[in-house]
């Protein structure tokens, strides 16, 4: 491990923002509106019709979304994946199982998901339970990953402490030498569905009352309520 010291720092780093400066950063949210009359009552058809169009609106990375988890020492941690698929049971990403994050589903299985689309102006924000998908399902999704990305799912110990980039470029060789252009799925490397019972759509609005949009699931049905910004 190396230690950063000021002097690194101040090599490369350039003049930082003042407080002033950082304060005068603003923006006016004008693209669109939210409501009730216009929006679908189910969540999930919500979602498709907002991620379609972050599609079309060729917005970067529209499938990138925050993962946030919650560990056993009640340290809350993100980090950004990508959505796979998404259908009535729920939202797919794919990861390493025993990285930081599938060690705190392990011991708590619940997470949140954030996709912000800047020039949308919207949010969603969907919270739930989490549970790993069939091994058959994950079978198939490596299988369609490019043999660079199934490759280095066998080089990267995922979250734990390296001596330094070179220990990846070993372990990539080390994998293609022995599984040549077949790699499979390691074991500890497949996808989990967060399987949502709250959502929320944001829709930026001028002076900054911004539309709210809620769905919970009561008694196995959704309810919509609007909240304030």
């Amino acid at each position: 491990m190396r230690r950063i010291d000021n002097a690194d720092m101040n090599a490369s780093t350039p003049p930082p923002l003042t407080a002033v400066q950082l304060a005068d950063l603003r923006k006016s949210y004008e693209r669109a509106e939210l409501d009730e009359a216009h929006s679908d009552t189910e969540p999930l058809r919500q979602f498709g019709r907002w991620l379609n169009e972050a599609v079309a609106a060729q917005v970067p990375e529209p499938n990138a979304m925050t993962l946030a988890t919650v560990g056993s020492d009640l340290r809350p941690s993100t980090r950004i994946v990508l959505i796979k698929g998404f259908d009535a049971r729920g939202i797919v990403c794919y990861t390493n199982y025993d990285s930081r994050k599938g060690q705190e589903l392990a011991g708590n299985p619940y997470a949140a998901l954030q996709f912000h689309w800047v020039e949308l102006e919207r949010v969603v924000r969907i919270e739930g339970t989490i549970e790993k998908i069939s091994e058959a399902e994950s079978d198939a999704y490596f299988a369609s990953r490019p043999l660079d990305s199934r490759l280095g799912a066998w080089a990267s110990p995922q979250s734990q402490v390296i001596g330094g980039r070179e220990v990846l470029v070993k372990n990539a060789a080390l994998a293609a030498a022995r599984y040549l252009l077949s790699p499979p799925r390691p074991p500890h490397w497949g996808g989990y569905r967060l399987v949502p019972d709250r959502w929320e759509f944001w829709q930026g609005r001028k002076s900054r009352l911004h539309d709210r949009l809620r769905y919970r699931m009561e008694r196995s049905a959704w309810v919509r309520e609007r909240l304030a910004p």
